[in-house]
């Protein structure tokens, strides 16, 4: 669509369809001239087109960046590049603001210029040539101030993107983090560049290979260790965006970072926020995806009990990443030993079939069906204890697919040789259990 049509080009609101319009919260309308065309609302940012149409920058721009190359009220073509700010318009509604602020009117901030894909080729150019010259303090400083005008709106965000910010943030990391450092004002520097990164994602494959370096890998096993709560999250970002797209030789690489598994799993046993256990249990997911000796070096970190123990008591997306992970430790065989011994791992998983999600659900099965296919006659005869048949019958009837029924299937197969020795117990708050939590 080129334009609005004639009969809904904006021009002088009626009264009817102005009290319509009026915000509720103000006892005083707003007038027309203050008005965007596009989204008839009070404009925040004015700018005027090529036009000489005015309207509020984020209506003009979402309706440019839909692909609409002309005027809304004229017809006539217009570029996005070439909007001017009204700063006489925009002040005359800042007064007006003012003088209706008894009326309930907030008075609207002056807002920032758009950065410009020149601007931002010039600011990461200087990140460069600081990085070059090793200094730290200088690409931090630059990488904050990259970061803040990223997060100022999505437009300067991409123009910002599209300017090489993820290339030459990453390449300036890596070869800023040659120096091993645990010096607190080290890793701040290294966490600026590190946190500014975090807003120009995604990554493309450049980027990644600077992150994957050996300095890299080095320098933010030391931000996970040392680092403050900001610098353990941007990192941990970081990571969860490089490993996800990594090919298996790579991840097998990355995994045997000298300190990164530890860190990863000191995290999850130790929480900082939320946020930063869930993104290291991603983290680790695709880590130990198709790796084997990945997943052995976490089960010797204790990583089996740690994720049961947060299995008990944790919200849906923490409950489906900690099932994740350890349905992949359970890919290898010292996992499914250390889940055998273990206590929790059948009532556990058992309860979380059919109670969570459809993908909690998914892994609880997949990881019951690995330690039991193992012939572990214990964990067969608790799984039918704690009512696992039950389950899987009710989960076949509700219905499920792929590789999903075929576990379940199996499992029913497995434990159906052990329902006349034993009897079914209530399995809803673990209780009759006959081993002990300790």
């Amino acid at each position: 669509m080129a334009s609005l049509s004639r009969s809904k080009r904006p021009g002088p609101i009626p009264a009817i369809k102005r009290i319509l319009l009026e915000d509720p919260s103000l006892d005083t309308p707003v007038p027309d001239h203050f008005r965007c065309p596009i989204s008839l609302d009070l404009m925040r940012d004015p700018v005027t087109a090529s036009t000489g149409i005015t309207y509020d920058r984020q209506s003009i721009e979402s309706w440019l960046e839909r692909g609409n190359l002309n005027c809304p009220v004229t017809g006539k073509p217009i570029d996005i590049h070439e909007l001017i700010p009204n700063h006489s318009t925009r002040k005359l509604i800042q007064e007006w603001c003012v003088q209706n602020r008894a009326l309930g009117v907030e008075r609207i901030p002056t807002p920032r210029i758009p950065i410009s894909p020149l601007e931002a080729s010039e600011i990461l150019s200087q990140v460069s040539l600081g990085s070059r010259r090793g200094d730290k303090y200088k690409c931090g400083n630059l990488a904050m101030k990259l970061k803040e005008i990223g997060k100022e709106s999505e437009r300067d965000r991409r123009c910002i993107a599209a300017a090489g910010a993820a290339r030459v943030l990453s390449a300036a990391f890596s070869q800023l983090a040659g120096e091993s450092s645990e010096n607190s004002k080290a890793l701040g520097d290294w966490d600026k560049i590190l946190s500014a990164l975090a807003v120009f994602f995604p990554l493309d494959i450049e980027a990644k290979r600077w992150i994957i370096s050996p300095g890299s890998l080095k320098s933010m096993v030391l931000i996970l260790k040392y680092g403050d709560l900001s610098g353990r999250l941007s990192t941990l970002l970081v990571l969860r965006e490089v490993v996800s797209t990594l090919d298996n030789a790579s991840l097998e690489s990355v995994s045997k970072t000298n300190g990164l598994a530890e860190a990863l799993t000191l995290l999850v046993e130790k929480p900082i926020s939320p946020l930063a256990t869930k993104t290291s249990l991603v983290t680790i997911f695709y880590l130990i995806s198709s790796n084997e000796r990945a997943a052995s070096r976490f089960v010797n970190l204790g990583l089996v009990s740690l994720l049961l123990d947060t299995l008990v008591d944790s919200d849906k997306s923490m409950c489906e990443k900690a099932l994740a992970v350890l349905e992949g430790l359970f890919q290898c065989e010292k996992g499914r030993e250390r889940g055998c011994e273990h206590a929790l791992t059948v009532p556990v998983l058992v309860k979380k079939m059919l109670r969570v999600s459809d993908m909690a659900t998914e892994f609880s099965v997949s990881a019951l069906w690995r330690i039991c296919k193992g012939c572990k006659k214990n964990c067969i005869v608790e799984a039918v204890q704690v009512g696992a048949f039950q389950k899987l019958l009710l989960l076949l009837q509700v219905g499920c697919n792929g590789v999903t029924k075929e576990r379940a299937s199996e499992l029913l197969k497995i434990l159906n040789g052990s329902r006349g020795s034993v009897e079914c117990i209530e399995t809803v708050d673990f209780k009759g259990l006959k081993r002990s939590f300790d």
